[in-house]
């Protein structure tokens, strides 16, 4: 029973941090039909942005978060507004060639400021140390993880769900000529869409950053975790992000508990056999 009890809390843990990746992908794939393969690079440039303010300048951890967020919805906005919104009407080939290139540029840019490093990313001594939860001790860092990913999980559908927002969001991806019409400013609910999906790879890069650690590869090494989240979760579905997410971070944890020679194996096979019988997602309508 403690061997199954710590299967199921490290897999809820690094599924907590897959969700928090992957759902901005989710909401620009889904949502807004644009393939961005380059969704990795904004996870990873929060957190180089996080690691630098909290390591190098002494930053309070919160602070130097939430920076590092803001940073990589700013740096998201300004590529959106030059560079992405014009690749929205193009083929999904055009799409995928352009932003797996752009992720190139990005391991480039990482490897020429920071070097060939992992990036430590100190935690906060609230956030060092175990709690106990009832007859289980459980490490703070993976306690935070999960109650940021429901706090996600709660505000996201609250955004898309019950605000003025995403009802323009959903309007203008289904008809943009009758939104426009209405009054809806197309393009600014289309930048602040995906600044809000790069903030939230951000933050699963800076949560993450003991599970999938910060250096260079970063955006190709996990891009494909995110993609398997997001297609076995249903595009633009939230709650499928998360179910998915869940049941992905728990099966390759008992996988590398029970069968670690075996390596993604079942992370994979898992993925096939949803992918099968669901092939829109677990959760899509």
């Amino acid at each position: 029973m403690p061997h199954l009890s710590n299967i199921i809390i490290d897999g809820v843990v690094y599924g907590m941090v897959l969700f928090i990746i992957s759902v901005g992908l989710s909401v620009t794939m889904g949502l807004m039909r644009f393939i961005n393969l380059a969704h990795g690079a904004f996870a990873m440039a929060g957190g180089y942005v996080a690691a630098l303010l909290v390591r190098e300048q002494g930053w309070p951890f919160l602070a130097g978060v939430f920076a590092a967020l803001l940073a990589a919805m700013a740096v998201a906005a300004v590529v959106e507004h030059f560079v992405f919104r014009h690749l929205y009407k193009r083929t999904e080939l055009q799409q995928v060639l352009f932003t797996i290139g752009f992720t190139f540029v990005c391991i480039a840019l990482a490897n020429f400021l920071a070097g060939a490093y992992i990036q430590q990313l100190p935690l906060p001594e609230w956030m060092q140390g175990s709690m106990s939860l009832g007859d289980r001790t459980l490490p703070k860092q993976r306690v935070m993880v999960v109650l940021a990913g429901l706090l996600v999980v709660g505000l996201l559908w609250w955004l898309v769900a019950r605000t003025r927002f995403g009802i323009w969001l959903r309007a203008s991806v289904d008809n943009a000529g009758m939104s426009a019409s209405l009054g809806i400013n197309i393009r600014a609910v289309q930048c602040a869409t995906f600044a809000v999906g790069a903030g939230l790879a951000a933050l699963g890069g800076v949560l993450g950053a003991e599970l999938m650690p910060l250096e260079p590869y970063y955006p190709l090494k996990y891009l494909v975790l995110m993609l398997v989240v997001v297609s076995v979760g249903g595009l633009g579905s939230i709650s499928g992000t998360l179910c998915a997410a869940l049941l992905l971070g728990v099966v390759d944890t008992a996988a590398r508990y029970l069968a670690s020679g075996y390596g993604n194996f079942f992370f994979y096979a898992a993925m096939i056999l949803l992918l099968a019988f669901r092939p829109h997602g677990i959760l899509r309508r």
